[in-house]
């Protein structure tokens, strides 16, 4: 393991991704740069973006909100989260989480970070802007978690309006 650096990063600046579940990264400090002591995303998505329900074993993973809304799902309750508003889930917690308004922009971070292995898995460069409405790539995301010991999917989005989109789309 290498020595945590300094990172200073603007406002768009960091590496720019698309996530498989869905939505846009950017990252502004990877487990390289924190000598594997965090990852830091910013995360944008829109309406309707859910999380299977899911868990992280060996992490602590966290957003605060920076522009609009989610809903969280854990310990059998969901509860709204709006701007300046932050979740936490301690490692082993399952959660999951849906975006309710137009647009989402969250910070996340996740500690260690030694889940950037899969993240690296399921996610690739932003072809365009336009990304950010591309659909999810569920199976390429449920593979990379079967093999990852920093993840676990336990079951599909737990909220009923993510239920009905899927069941939907697939019909």
């Amino acid at each position: 393991m290498s020595a945590a650096v300094s990172v200073i990063r603007q406002a768009g600046e960091g590496e720019q991704l698309w996530f498989a579940g869905g939505g846009l990264w950017t990252l502004k400090a990877s487990a390289r740069d924190t000598a594997e002591a965090f990852l830091l995303v910013e995360f944008r998505a829109e309406r309707g973006k859910a999380t299977p329900l899911h868990l992280h074993p060996d992490e602590d993973e966290g957003f605060y909100v920076l522009e609009g809304e989610v809903l969280v799902h854990v310990d059998g309750a969901e509860h709204r989260i709006g701007q300046g508003g932050v979740f936490i889930a301690p490692r082993g917690t399952a959660h999951a989480f849906m975006v309710t308004s137009p647009t989402v922009r969250l910070l996340t971070w996740q500690t260690p970070a030694t889940g950037e292995a899969f993240y690296r898995e399921v996610t690739e460069p932003i072809r365009s802007a336009d990304d950010i409405s591309r659909p999810p790539d569920w199976e390429r995301l449920r593979a990379a978690a079967e093999r990852s010991p920093t993840i676990e999917l336990l079951g599909p989005p737990p909220f009923a309006a993510a239920q009905q989109a899927a069941a939907a789309a697939s019909a």
